[in-house]
C-alpha cells in the first residue's frame, strides 16, 4: 500500500451528469473533479469512455457510498475489486467513502446511517479499513458524517474515534466541512473543539455544501449554497490544516454550472490568504 501524501490540487467540483458535457467543452480551470464512484462502474462502453475523457481532462478523485464499512456484513470483495480497477483506469489521486453503514444482511438502505464511537466499533472498523486498503492497495479516506443523533452508547467523541482510526489504520480523512457544522447545530460537539482534536496532517480533502433547515434542524442537503457561518469555519479549517484538495458538492436543485463554478471559486480567496500570510512569516 502506497505511503499517505495528500497533495494540496487547489479547488474542484464533484461532477454531476448534469454538467460533464459542459465541463469537457469549457475546460474550465478546476484543480480536480471528484467523481461519484458508483456512477463509473460498470461494462457500460458509453459510461467508460465519459469516465476516461474526464479523466484525460482533469485529475480525478473517487467518491462512493457502497463501501459500508460500519456494518457486520462482509465488506463486498467484488465491488472493491471494481473500484481498484476503476481507480487504476482513471488514475485516481483519492478514494473516499463515508464513516456509517449502508445495509445489512444483503440489503442495501440507500442511506448513510450512523454508528456509536466505542471501542468496540472502533476495532470493527479499523480492521474493515485496513481490508479495503489491502485490497484496493493504497490508502483510502474516511469522510465524517452528517449527524442528527448521539448514541448513549458512545465513549469518545467522533473527531477522537476518526483521529484513532486514522492512527491505526493509515487511512486519511475527508473532511467535510457542512457536516461539522450541521451536526454542532443540532446538538453535537463546538466545531472549533471539533477541528482542533483532529490531527493536522490526517486531512487528505474537504468538501463544502450547502444544508436546508428541516422542522428546527440543519439537514445535509446540498441543495443550496455554502451557508455564511460554514465559510467561517471553512477559514478556521484551512488555519489548522494548510491547503487541502476542496470542493462543493451540490446533489439536488442542482444549479447551472456557472453558478457551481462560482460557488467553489468563494473558497479561493480564503486559500489565498492563508498562503500570503505563510509567505509573510518565511
Amino acid at each position: 500500500m502506497g505511503a499517505l501524501e495528500l497533495p494540496d490540487l487547489g479547488l474542484g467540483v464533484g461532477l454531476r451528469a448534469a454538467h460533464a458535457r459542459e465541463i469537457l467543452r469549457a475546460r474550465p480551470a478546476l484543480g480536480f473533479l471528484e467523481l461519484l464512484t458508483e456512477n463509473h462502474l460498470g461494462e457500460d462502453p458509453r459510461r467508460r469512455a465519459l469516465t476516461d475523457e474526464l479523466a484525460a481532462a482533469y485529475p480525478v478523485f473517487l467518491h462512493g457510498v457502497s463501501l459500508n464499512i460500519g456494518s457486520v456484513d462482509p465488506l463486498d470483495r467484488a465491488y472493491l475489486r471494481e473500484v481498484a480497477a476503476l481507480a487504476a483506469r482513471s488514475h485516481a489521486r483519492i478514494v473516499s467513502d463515508h464513516l456509517c453503514w449502508t445495509g445489512v444482511g444483503g440489503e442495501n438502505g440507500h442511506d448513510l446511517y450512523p454508528l456509536p464511537y466505542t471501542e468496540a466499533v472502533l476495532r470493527h472498523v479499523s480492521e474493515r479499513v485496513a481490508i479495503a486498503q489491502d485490497l484496493l492497495g493504497r490508502w483510502i479516506a474516511i469522510e465524517n458524517p452528517s449527524n442528527y443523533l448521539r448514541f448513549r452508547s458512545c465513549a469518545m467523541s467522533e473527531p477522537e474515534f476518526l483521529a484513532r482510526l486514522c492512527e491505526q489504520t493509515g487511512c486519511a480523512l475527508l473532511l467535510d466541512v457542512n457536516n461539522v457544522y450541521v451536526g454542532a447545530a443540532n446538538g453535537g460537539l463546538d466545531p472549533a473543539e471539533y477541528l482542533a482534536a483532529l490531527p493536522a496532517d490526517c486531512v487528505a480533502q474537504i468538501h463544502l455544501a450547502g444544508h436546508s433547515r428541516v422542522r428546527g434542524r440543519l439537514i445535509d442537503t446540498h441543495a443550496a449554497p455554502v451557508a455564511g457561518p460554514v465559510w467561517e469555519l471553512f477559514a478556521s479549517a484551512v488555519q489548522h490544516f494548510g491547503l487541502v484538495s476542496t470542493m462543493v458538492e451540490w446533489d439536488a436543485a442542482i444549479p447551472p454550472f456557472d453558478a457551481l463554478y462560482a460557488e467553489v471559486m468563494k473558497a479561493a480567496p480564503i486559500r489565498a490568504a492563508f498562503a500570503a500570510r505563510g509567505r509573510r512569516a518565511a
